[in-house]
C-alpha cells in the first residue's frame, strides 16, 4: 500500500491522557489502535504542560516542527530541552515522561514502533539523494517543495507512506528555485531485534 497524505486535512483527535491533541498520519496495521499498533506517525500540538501518555513495549522518536519546544523529564535521569526544530529525539514509550512548555504551545512529529515488531530510524533530509528500497516507511516535507517517486510536487505537510509495498531506489529531487533551506523527513523503518 502506497498512500499520499496532507496533515492539513488530518482532524485533531485527543491524546490517549486527554492533555493534547494529535492529527494521526498513518497507523498500521490497518485498523489498529493505540494498544496493538506495530507503527504508527503523527502530528501532535503540545498547548499545556502535564505527563506524556505511556506506551508499554513502544520506542518513540519525536521532532519539534513549531513553536518554542518542551522540556522533556523522565522519572529518572537529566532533562532534554526539545527546543530546535527538525532534530529528532528517541525514547523509550514505557518511561514515565514530563512534558514543560518553554513557551507558548508547540507542534511535533512523533514515530512510534512497537519494539517486538520494528525499529525505526528518523532522518531529515536537505539535497536529493537516493533511498534504499523498504517494504516500509513515510516521508514528509518540511520546507520547500519535493517530487516524490509516485506523487505530484508536495509541500510542507504532505508527503507519502507505505506499508508491504517496496518503495524507494529513485532520486528524490527538490526544487531548489522554491526553497534553498528544503527539508524532508524520511521515517525508515526495519524488523525489530
Amino acid at each position: 500500500m502506497l498512500e499520499r497524505f496532507d496533515t492539513a486535512t488530518r482532524v485533531p483527535t485527543p491524546w490517549k491522557n486527554g492533555v493534547g491533541n494529535t492529527r494521526e498520519i498513518v497507523c498500521c496495521p490497518h485498523g489498529a489502535g493505540l494498544d496493538n499498533f506495530d507503527w504508527r506517525v503523527s502530528i501532535a500540538t503540545i498547548a499545556q504542560s502535564g505527563p506524556f501518555s505511556a506506551f508499554a513495549g513502544v520506542d518513540r522518536t519525536i521532532m519539534l516542527l513549531d513553536g518554542d519546544g518542551v522540556e522533556l523529564q523522565p522519572a529518572s535521569g537529566a532533562p532534554h530541552q526539545l527546543d530546535k526544530p527538525h532534530v529528532p529525539f528517541r525514547f523509550a514509550g514505557d518511561v514515565a515522561m514530563h512534558c514543560t512548555l518553554i513557551g507558548g504551545a508547540s507542534t511535533d512529529f512523533n514515530v512510534m514502533t512497537r519494539r517486538s515488531q520494528l525499529r525505526s530510524e528518523v532522518h531529515v533530509l536537505h539535497a536529493a539523494t537516493t533511498l534504499p528500497t523498504t517494504p516500509r516507511g513515510l516521508l514528509m516535507v518540511l520546507k520547500g517543495r519535493w517530487q516524490l517517486p509516485g506523487a505530484p510536487t508536495c509541500t510542507p505537510g504532505q508527503g507519502l507512506w507505505w506499508d508491504g509495498t517496496p518503495y524507494g531506489g529513485q532520486a528524490l529531487p527538490h526544487d531548489t528555485d522554491t526553497d534553498t533551506d528544503a527539508a524532508l523527513v524520511w521515517v525508515q523503518l526495519h524488523s525489530g531485534d
